[in-house]
């Protein structure tokens, strides 16, 4: 760990960037015990699908763009389509536009989508670090290999970080 402060610039970060998604690494392991944070670039038709983490906790907020989001557990954890799911609650899917923050808790299933046809950006943060920065890096070498997205390797991958998914990750 430094004993200095961290600035990062706007449009400053390193950069990990496939056709399904770009992430953009602000502040890493190195620099904070606390949280892992990014800036995501969510374009069109990219869906990660419903998962839950037992450690992690995690903080969106929606910076441009719309997003479908979910954070609940649902009445029934069908194995598809987690847009439909309702909480024994009553709570649904919402659309998350700019300004919303999503928080969610170890154990909460959770979900983002964009089905718009516009990219959607959003400021993201996972507790503790470092185990989002590899996982992103290696789901985006895996997405950047072109074609559909390799179910198993995901799966294999996302057992390794502690997710568990209930849904499958899609994109254009």
């Amino acid at each position: 760990m430094t004993t200095e402060g961290l600035l990062v610039p706007p449009g400053h970060g390193r950069i990990v960037e496939t056709p399904a998604q770009r992430v953009t690494f602000k502040v890493t392991g190195s620099h904070s015990r606390v949280a892992s944070t990014f800036e995501v670039e969510v374009p069109p038709g990219f869906d990660v699908g419903a998962h839950v983490h037992t450690r992690s906790e995690e903080l969106f907020y929606v910076l441009e763009g719309e997003l479908d989001v979910l954070a609940f557990e649902p009445r029934v954890r069908t194995p598809d389509h987690w847009q439909k799911w309702e909480s024994s609650s009553g709570n649904r899917v919402v659309r998350a536009a700019p300004g919303t923050v999503i928080v969610v808790p170890p154990g909460c299933p959770h979900a983002f989508a964009n089905p718009t046809d516009t990219p959607a950006k959003m400021f993201f943060q996972a507790s503790p670090p470092p185990d989002h920065e590899r996982y992103f890096e290696e789901l985006l070498d895996i997405l950047g290999n072109g074609g559909p997205p390799d179910h198993e390797a995901i799966e294999a991958l996302r057992k390794r970080y502690d997710i568990e998914q209930l849904t499958p990750l899609r994109h254009r």
